[in-house]
């Protein structure tokens, strides 16, 4: 791996809580960081309406050219059975909003909060979400799993927080299931946070009307 996370819990507990897939992921792949995952109560009954998916960033997100409010989108890697709403096609478009976009407080880097609110059908109709991102991965990190061109995605309803530092080349991602923003990214270098086109976000995902 190019970032080693730094755990949260002991290595034994957040493996057990990610699944025996993933501890042998860690151990085959080399080219992403891990989230390192926490479970409390809170987010758990949210969580327990969600199910994992995983999308592409369909443009670049760059801080230098980006101000709250503006929106971005996120492409669908596959079909996505919502527990409590309709089926999402692979190629379903999640939607997004930037929440905030601000330069750290000790001026070294920034911090870019993003928050996804409906996916968008090919039919035109849309339906309202909740999603957490917990995991963050560089275009085409999946290639290592053969056939897969999308990074597997091991949440479970047990991981209500995720820390994932080095998730991209000097930027961490923390997210929670119960918070509004799906994930909030950060670096403490004078770069901006940049997440290129193509970028592999793994998430948790509920239709809205039945969170919180």
């Amino acid at each position: 791996m190019k970032h080693q996370a730094v755990l949260s819990l002991p290595v034994a507990v957040c493996l057990l809580l990610l699944g025996p897939s993933l501890a042998q992921a860690k151990s085959s792949a080399q080219s992403s960081a891990t989230p390192a995952v926490a479970s409390s109560g809170a987010g758990m009954s949210e969580a327990m309406n969600m199910v994992p998916a995983e999308a592409d960033l369909v443009k670049t997100l760059d801080t230098k050219n980006l101000h709250a409010g503006q929106q971005f989108r996120a492409k669908l890697a596959g079909t996505v059975h919502l527990k409590n709403g309709p089926e999402l096609p692979k190629g379903t478009e999640l939607v997004g909003t930037v929440v905030a976009d601000r330069a750290n407080s000790d001026g070294q880097g920034s911090t870019l909060a993003l928050r996804f609110t409906r996916a968008e059908l090919k039919d035109g109709k849309a339906v309202p979400i909740k999603a957490t991102i917990v995991g963050l991965y560089p275009p085409s990190s999946g290639n290592y799993y053969g056939s897969l061109s999308q990074t597997p995605n091991y949440w479970t309803d047990k991981t209500l927080q995720v820390d994932q530092i080095g998730a991209l080349s000097g930027i961490d991602l923390h997210s929670r299931i119960a918070a509004q923003d799906s994930g909030v990214l950060v670096t403490n270098k004078k770069d901006n946070v940049k997440l290129n086109v193509g970028s592999e976000l793994a998430i948790a995902i509920a239709a809205r009307h039945m969170v919180g």
